[in-house]
């Protein structure tokens, strides 16, 4: 007999939306459990926390991702047919394409097209007076990523697009209106990028380009995806580098609040990654993660019964205070003291990148936040001004209220021996 720890509450819908990234941890805190049954929107829902729970969420014997997304995040953040969806051998299949776009060869080609752009774009932030850092890193994301993707951007059209899939994460996990206009920026999108998949089969895109090896993609039947499912997978190549600004975003918010690691960081440049690391701890971007019981089991004495839905706590996870020490402490000396469990750090999912559903592009996010890094310490100067840098955790994914203001922003020249 399954025993699990009661919640008052019929559904818990009207929580998780008011309480965000702190409501698994919140209801695990209270009820003393790494596992508690609810409801969410409807649905009979577990809930899972810890680093246990990790290493049996990505057991693939107990759980699927087929269908288990609700339907607002696969018609807005995910895309219908995407990688994120899959399992078993069309799963790997899938992932290996995404390996071998995500190369570090290839990842050091896009950390330089962006250097290159964020560059150019310094004298137009200094004779502006301020900008919202968190909206600039987006534009020049979205440029960045489009040009080494293969994928054709007009001028003209730089604004809309970028403000698509910045709409797919926006309105994720946001209902009512922001959830509908995301649905609309995704079709949009796909249409967009199905023409260009389309373009590509017929006049070969740029050689070892994410567009070429994403219209080049066969099936395990043999067959290539459909012009459609290209253009979502595409699009799980160009919205995720465009969500790095973000984490970017968050970096330079760190190093305002942590002042003595600016000369720290410019010193030893080795120490970016671990930072970029913490930041990745400290500041969530997503939340949660999701899957189904594939066949029933029981575990730690509670049924997981066959098509359940499951629940992972990510931010939860990397702040558990069983796994990290001081976790509320912003310290990005534990990536380098510590020895940190696979299963404890899971800020982009958790378990192995090539067979399981660990994000592959987390190498891309860690050479564009340590990049960002280098370029605001190195390449310019600024203020921050007096705003609002509170964090709401019921807004999914999170970001500083003001967006990051930057004001007096100057261009540093920079000598050959000065580059780090």
């Amino acid at each position: 007999m399954s025993i699990l720890p009661p919640l008052s509450a019929f559904d818990s819908s009207l929580a998780l939306l008011r309480e965000g990234y702190a409501f698994i941890s919140n209801r695990c805190d209270r009820l003393d459990s790494d596992v508690f049954a609810t409801r969410l929107f409807l649905q009979p829902t577990l809930c899972l926390r810890g680093q246990a729970a990790v290493e049996l969420f990505y057991r693939e014997e107990r759980f699927t991702r087929v269908d288990a997304a609700p339907r607002s995040l696969r018609q807005t953040l995910f895309g219908e047919g995407g990688v994120q969806g899959l399992d078993g051998a069309a799963h790997r299949q899938r992932k290996a394409l995404f390996l071998e776009i995500t190369r570090p060869a290839r990842v050091e080609a896009l950390i330089i097209r962006v250097e290159r752009e964020w560059r150019a774009r310094l004298p137009s932030w200094q004779s502006r007076g301020e900008i919202i850092l968190l909206d600039e890193l987006h534009r020049l994301y979205t440029r960045a990523v489009c040009d080494w993707a293969g994928v054709t951007l007009a001028p003209e059209e730089e604004g809309q697009r970028c403000t698509d899939l910045v709409a797919l994460l926006e309105g994720a996990g946001s209902p009512g209106l922001a959830n509908l206009g995301a649905r609309r920026a995704r079709r949009r999108l796909e249409r967009w990028l199905g023409g260009q998949v389309e373009q590509a089969r017929k006049r070969p895109a740029p050689t070892g380009s994410a567009l070429a090896l994403i219209a080049q993609h066969r099936e395990p039947d043999g067959r290539p995806v459909s012009p459609r499912v290209a253009a979502v997978e595409l699009l799980n190549v160009l919205r995720p580098t465009v969500a790095v600004a973000r984490f970017s975003t968050f970096a330079a918010l760190a190093l305002y609040k942590q002042p003595a690691w600016r000369e720290r960081l410019r010193a030893d440049p080795a120490a970016r990654l671990p930072f970029a690391q913490e930041v990745r701890r400290f500041y969530a971007f997503f939340p949660f993660t999701v899957a189904r019981v594939r066949e029933t089991f029981e575990w730690h004495g509670v049924d997981f019964r066959r098509g359940t839905r499951v629940v992972l706590d990510l931010y939860g996870t990397n702040r558990d205070p069983r796994s990290w020490e001081r976790p509320e402490v912003f310290e990005p000396t534990r990536f380098v003291a510590e020895a940190i469990p696979a299963a404890a750090f899971v800020p982009q999912g958790g378990g192995d990148v090539a067979h399981q559903h660990r994000c592959p592009g987390e190498g891309i996010a860690l050479a564009l936040m340590t990049s960002a890094l280098r370029l605001l310490l190195q390449d310019m100067t600024y203020q921050v001004p007096t705003q609002d840098l509170r964090i709401d955790l019921a807004r999914m994914p999170m970001r500083p209220a003001s967006g990051l203001i930057l004001s007096e922003v100057q261009a540093v020249q920079r000598t050959r021996s000065s580059v780090a």
